[in-house]
């Protein structure tokens, strides 16, 4: 029987994208903080919000640079949660 490999994830993808419980693949807005105070406010509270990536072949494309993205909660991974439970 053949060895199986790990796949390698890339890292920035992985950092950028999010997986919701539905499994639709999310992504932030762009220019977040290079000029933001000449954006009106509406525009600024914008980027905030996280967006649905709805083309096939990007989502192919993420699929493939993070092939592990969805298998792992997104909530096990935020930074700081590991040991702040009830002391």
């Amino acid at each position: 029987m053949g060895k199986k490999y790990k796949l390698k994830t890339h890292k920035s993808t992985a950092k950028r994208f999010k997986v919701t419980g539905s499994g639709k693949i999310m992504r932030t807005k762009g220019p977040k903080s290079h000029l933001r105070r000449n954006k009106a406010k509406r525009a600024r509270r914008s980027f905030d919000r996280m967006q649905e990536v709805t083309n096939p072949a990007a989502k192919r494309r993420i699929k493939k640079l993070a092939p592990y993205l969805s298998k792992y909660s997104t909530k096990a991974s935020t930074p700081g949660s590991r040991g702040k439970g009830k002391r």
